[in-house]
């Protein structure tokens, strides 16, 4: 059983991460592959974006978006038989770690301007794109601003329990305040971010 399922269960609270959405079965494409070829394989596979083969294991992760081919090739009036994808990918990219909150995720690909972004961990693991974020993610049932909030009072609760067991100027109870801040101080951030938008 997974995260998901244990969650949809009520087995566990926990924050919705990229690997929990993320789209596994990843199409790549080599960059000296044609931008024909790309073209190619997007429509038999009915992608909007692919990601770009590494060389080797220090290389960079490259994206090719049907924006890029259409910016770059189509508005130009370029023969994609003649253009490679490594002239027109986007390389590096934005990638995503894995255990990153989808919330996070989101803020990330609306502050780099995409739509999607290889989810590595080593190795290419999958693609999180905001299609994921919108039909997969629990942000409407679970709103992160609500979810927080219990998060709050409940590492409240631990502090004060952690204090009354060992005093209150114990390092287990300073600790325990310390998560509790930390908490206050993304739930600040969060109202702050809600607020300018």
């Amino acid at each position: 059983m997974n995260r998901v399922q244990l969650n949809q269960l009520g087995g566990q609270t926990f924050v919705m991460q990229a690997q929990d959405i993320m789209t596994k079965d990843v199409v790549t494409i080599s960059g000296s592959a044609t931008v024909a070829d790309a073209v190619k394989l997007m429509k038999d596979k009915g992608l909007r974006a692919l990601v770009i083969d590494r060389r080797n294991q220090q290389d960079p992760y490259g994206v090719i978006s049907e924006a890029d081919i259409v910016y770059k090739v189509a508005a130009y009036g370029k023969d994609p038989k003649e253009i490679r994808v490594y002239q027109i990918m986007t390389k590096p990219c934005v990638v995503v770690n894995p255990e990153l909150g989808v919330e996070y995720v989101a803020r990330l690909l609306a502050q780099a301007g995409v739509r999607r972004a290889p989810v590595i961990k080593g190795d290419l693991l999958g693609v999180i794109s905001i299609s994921d974020i919108l039909l997969k993610s629990d942000f409407v049932e679970k709103p992160k601003r609500l979810f927080i909030q219990e998060e709050i009072e409940a590492a409240r609760q631990e502090a004060r329990k952690l204090c009354n067991q060992n005093g209150p100027t114990s390092g287990a109870c300073a600790v325990a305040w310390d998560v509790v801040e930390e908490l206050q101080a993304t739930a600040a951030d969060q109202r702050l971010m809600a607020a300018s938008l």
